[in-house]
């Protein structure tokens, strides 16, 4: 999908537009507010109206990365009324903020937008935990690849925005074709365990298959159905010879790998993938010639386990992450009124924060 802009700034993600963002239009009649800010609304615009507020919006945790801002402002020139009148002042998809900082004020008559409160608050929350989990992986790789697995974490209908914060926070590489929507990408992916079982757990005959199937690309195998990866990792090197791309290892928490069979484990986890298991099926793939063979992890990765495999210089050439980037407990917003008329008035404990951070919006964004 081509991705209209308005502004671009060296090193930011560039602004979207309301041609980018599917609503759903029963945002405009207030079907997913909050039901006390349609009530305010409606009183505010009966009996004491056209007071100019500003509603600025923040979280609370400290070296946040910020976004689902381009998706609000395409909100508001949306669904609210007389948009062209707002004062919208916005950082950018992508910055770093701090707790507390603001990232988005709005100027202009309470009644013309403050039934989307809810909503902002809830875009800004999800898109930039997603965001803000992404970022820390990322930081942590040292240029590692990784791909998001995130796709079978939640509802199917969240793919979109939080396939969009993962490539805004760094990552490209995804699972589905919705992840990448707003901003372009394809789904990636080789065989499912389920192309194993119905091969009667072959793995020599379902890379067979793939490879007929798909003959223009070298295979990638899930190699831990019969939860002895070096062992069958090994049999389909010599098999698949050159053909054979990488090995992904997706061993469950609650398994011991039989390579461990009668070995002496009592100093360390066994269970699960763990880097003893990767360590064992990188040399027994290089002493067998099969150098070139690549190593891909998953299950349970997540921003402390590649923090330390990285360090330990575990032979891990792609990481695979699901839970961890769509935890939404990591960035909550709240939005609050902290002006009236031009003059402070907020409930006690907030006020209007300074920031010369925030960039004003044009309107319109079309």
């Amino acid at each position: 999908m081509e991705l209209e802009v308005i502004l671009k700034k060296q090193g930011k993600i560039s602004r979207l537009t309301n041609k980018t963002f599917c609503f759903d239009e029963r945002l405009r009649s207030g079907f997913y507010a909050a039901n006390y800010f349609l009530k305010a609304r409606d009183i505010v615009k009966q009996f004491n109206s056209d007071h100019i507020v500003t509603m600025q919006f923040f979280q609370r945790t400290e070296e946040a990365m910020v976004c689902g801002i381009d998706e609000v402002i395409a909100l508001l020139h949306t669904f609210a009324l007389e948009p062209q009148s707002l004062i919208v002042e916005a950082l950018q998809d992508g910055d770093i903020v701090a707790a507390n900082e603001p990232v988005l004020k709005i100027t202009g008559k309470y009644e013309n937008f403050g039934f989307l409160e809810s909503m902002i608050d809830g875009i800004l929350a999800r898109r930039s935990s997603v965001a803000t989990n992404v970022n820390r992986v990322v930081s942590k790789l040292n240029g590692t690849p990784c791909f998001s697995m995130a796709d079978r974490q939640d509802d199917y209908l969240t793919q979109v925005g939080d396939g969009y914060a993962t490539y805004v926070a760094g990552i490209n590489k995804v699972s589905t074709d919705a992840q990448g929507y707003w901003w372009g990408g394809k789904g990636m992916g080789t065989m499912p365990h389920a192309l194993i079982q119905v091969c009667g757990g072959d793995i020599i005959q379902a890379a067979t298959l793939y490879h007929k199937a798909f003959p223009e690309e070298k295979v990638t195998a899930l190699i831990d159905y019969n939860n002895n990866v070096v062992h069958d990792s090994l049999l389909l090197a010599r098999y698949l010879k050159d053909d054979l791309k990488a090995v992904r290892v997706d061993t469950s928490k609650a398994l011991i790998d039989h390579y461990f069979d009668g070995k002496d484990t009592s100093g360390f986890n066994a269970h699960g993938v763990c880097k003893e298991l990767i360590f064992a099926l990188r040399k027994a793939l290089d002493d067998e010639g099969f150098n070139y063979v690549k190593i891909i992890v998953s299950s349970s990765f997540d921003v402390t386990k590649i923090t330390e495999w990285v360090k330990l210089g575990v032979p891990v050439d792609m990481y695979g992450v699901g839970t961890a980037f769509v935890n939404n407990t990591t960035v909550g917003f709240t939005g609050d009124l902290v002006r009236l008329d031009g003059r402070p008035e907020a409930k006690e404990g907030r006020r209007d924060i300074p920031s010369t951070r925030l960039q004003k919006v044009t309107y319109p964004i079309y």
